[in-house]
């Protein structure tokens, strides 16, 4: 939900505005209460429509037979003003996720979750029907999910069925991906209850597969793959579901079932009053977006508590507002780790917080660097609000997403609904970011990864998203020029162990796209597939066919395995792993055949020179010396700081945005700039050789022509 605007109204009817729930063609959503209580989202009309009469007619019939709309999964018409100068239409608001950001954040759903949602929604439309109205825009974005079943929204484009003079010819009014194909053609064919069951569905296609039937891409040709191909079907494994999706997928309207009959043909149970019909990650997603209630001004809520299985169906009642929030699961979702005893106010009474929030992996796989980049930012928070000549005070909020793509996307919700937060800092791996950047996107929340080190991620706008290191082909360059640009050195082997992921595949698949490119010399590449135990046979091979050098990319099990391997050998060139492998378990598990290996990193060491400050400040606030990310999380924050200095006030997200994007900020670990991308510029790396079992520190790693 925004901030409502200077010129948005502060009452609609009985209802008092609370904010903007979205915009759209044909106007302004927003989320207002009565003096009572209830809640509701208001769609208030603009006045270019307005100022129409036919629209005004049509829009007076569709309240008429909306009023009439009678079922438990349809929001309820609460309100309407049809001869004001500004109509409006109010419904029962649903504080749950829509049934797109389900699929898109926890991914498709199970058989039974379609079939049960397949007949509710078959219920809700036959509601719309028999009311004489066609919904004409039924598709996941309207179908928000709740504790207790679905709920059909937005009956602002549906048309009463009789009123099909005032709908102009060949206009295509609906969602591209989830129009009927007599819609998709544009001939002019009236809409029909048939045609929102070709959308239902579509719908079911997209919550079984995790994809539109008819593909996406662009508009004229998604139109015409609906009105010519056979929908995409594959992967609704379930016999029953596939048949019923493809029957409501017919061409022709005459063939497709009417929603009534739809619903008696399912056979499945409905949910009464149970979430048990929804995976566990979409039940968590729904607990935390109706958590969201817990915010809104003026709420005083009473709270009952109910016992439930395994933890995760207790719920907290809003008896003021009617809504839920989760118990117990959600909690643990909104974790604020606020150990800074500088943290607390942030300026005088009555004025809102500025808060850097930190999403990191504290509690999962790299949890070392999760920790050591919230202390560096928590480091960088107290020497600020320390100054006397502070132009603000700052205080941290610090979430845990535990190295969890599903749970990374519910704490970015948790980050961008929470308005006092104005930047963040993480996430710490590849796969969170990934899973986040469209919700801080939408929110134009500023978000600085310093560890995520993807060259490509998922296709989308990355407005607000900067990547303050380089990337794993961008560290390649360094790794290359230690290893090839040496007179002893030709032929470079690349070992890419699949044990290592995504991210062993991106840098070792670098390694070897850029050498020739970079350098006179060739690669030995060779691949081995995870979980490969012995690796002496494919090492005997690279240097049978005269490898000088030895780039292992992969994970640290594997990196020891090569390293004994080589150890076993005459070989005496140099050998380097990706930085990912650094850690105690390659050191311990390969003995002393770990000493000489070498890497490039994009982190600083506390015993740097640049770092000295900071390391000091860190043991004072910690009592140890600073890990490998501190000080880039320190940087990060600083980043930040410096950003907002420039504003004489409390500024917009998307003026910061806007403001890191435009500056230079010099770090302990590089200078950071960003291009138009908003990529980091530059290819600053850290060299590191293990020697006498711990890794030492060596310096800048070296850049090409040095």
């Amino acid at each position: 939900m925004d901030e409502l605007r200077p010129t948005d109204p502060a009452r609609i009817g009985a209802h008092r505005l609370l904010g903007r729930l979205g915009a759209g063609g044909m106007g302004v959503v927003y989320l207002g209460r009565t003096d009572a209580g209830a809640t509701a989202a208001i769609k208030v009309i603009l006045p270019e429509y307005a100022g129409d009469e036919e629209f005004r007619t049509r829009f007076r019939r569709e309240v008429e037979a909306a009023r009439t709309v009678r079922s438990p999964w349809a929001v309820a018409v609460v309100g309407a003003e049809t001869e004001g100068e500004r109509p409006w239409l109010a419904t029962a608001f649903v504080p749950g996720p829509s049934l797109a950001e389900a699929v898109a954040r926890c991914g498709p759903l199970p058989a039974r979750s379609v079939r049960v949602l397949g007949r509710l929604m078959s219920r809700a439309l036959t509601a719309v029907h028999t009311a004489g109205l066609v919904h004409r825009d039924v598709k996941p974005g309207n179908v928000l999910l709740t504790v207790d079943g679905p709920r059909l929204i937005d009956f602002g484009i549906a048309r009463a069925g009789d009123a099909t003079a005032l709908t102009a010819t060949g206009l295509v009014v609906g969602t591209p991906g989830f129009l009927p194909p007599e819609q998709a053609s544009g001939d002019g064919t009236p809409p029909g209850p048939a045609s929102d069951v070709f959308s239902l569905g579509c719908l079911l296609a997209y919550a079984a597969t995790g994809r539109p039937p008819f593909g996406s891409g662009a508009v004229d040709a998604l139109l015409y793959r609906t009105v010519h191909d056979e929908p995409d079907l594959a992967g609704i494994h379930d016999t029953e579901l596939r048949a019923l999706v493809a029957r409501c997928l017919a061409k022709d309207p005459a063939d497709r079932p009417t929603a009534r009959q739809l619903d008696e043909g399912i056979v499945e149970d409905v949910p009464r009053g149970s979430i048990d019909w929804l995976p566990e990650d979409v039940v968590q997603l729904i607990a935390d977006r109706s958590a969201a209630m817990l915010a809104l001004p003026g709420i005083e809520p009473t709270i009952t508590e109910e016992a439930a299985p395994r933890g995760r169906r207790r719920f907290l009642a809003l008896a003021a507002g009617g809504a839920v929030v989760a118990g117990g699961g959600a909690s643990a979702a909104w974790r604020v780790l606020r150990d800074d005893p500088a943290g607390g106010t942030a300026g005088k009474s009555g004025e809102r917080a500025w808060t850097i929030g930190v999403q990191a992996d504290l509690s999962g796989p790299r949890k070392a660097a999760g920790r050591a980049q919230e202390r560096g930012v928590r480091v960088a928070v107290e020497r600020l609000n320390s100054r006397a000549d502070r132009p603000f005070t700052l205080q941290v909020k610090a979430l845990d997403d535990g190295g969890d793509p599903r749970r990374a996307a519910r704490v970015a919700e948790e980050f961008t609904r929470d308005r006092d937060v104005l930047a963040v800092i993480g996430p710490t791996g590849d796969a969170e970011a990934n899973a986040v950047l469209s919700a801080y996107d939408e929110a134009m929340l500023p978000l600085i990864t310093v560890s995520s080190l993807a060259f490509a991620y998922a296709p989308r706008s990355r407005k607000s998203f900067f990547q303050a290191a380089p990337s794993y082909a961008v560290l390649t360059q360094p790794i290359i020029t230690r290893l090839v640009l040496r007179p002893d050195v030709e032929r470079l082997g690349v070992l890419l162990d699949r044990a290592g992921g995504q991210a062993a595949y991106m840098s070792g698949y670098a390694t070897n796209l850029m050498t020739p490119s970079l350098t006179t010399g060739t690669t030995i590449p060779r691949v081995v597939p995870a979980g490969a135990r012995d690796l002496g046979p494919v090492i005997a091979d690279m240097l049978a066919r005269k490898c000088d050098a030895l780039y292992y990319a992969g994970d640290a099990a594997g990196a020891a395995r090569a390293a004994r391997a080589l150890a076993a050998t005459p070989f005496t060139g140099p050998r380097m792993a990706m930085h990912t492998v650094m850690g105690p378990e390659f050191i311990e598990a390969a003995g002393d055949a770990a000493t000489g290996w070498e890497f490039t990193a994009p982190f600083t060491d506390a015993s740097a020179p640049a770092a000295e400050e900071f390391t000091a400040a860190h043991r004072r606030r910690f009592g140890s010396a600073p890990a490998h990310w501190a000080a880039e999380g320190h940087d990060a924050a600083g980043l930040v700081i410096a950003a907002l200095t420039a504003f004489p006030k409390r500024p917009a997200r998307a003026a910061l945005v806007a403001r890191i994007a435009g500056s230079t900020y010099k770090g302990i670990s590089r200078t950071y700039a960003f291009d138009e991308k908003q990529i980091l510029v530059g290819d600053d790396a850290c060299l590191y050789r293990v020697e006498n079992g711990r890794y030492r520190f060596v310096g800048p790693a070296p850049k090409a022509g040095t």
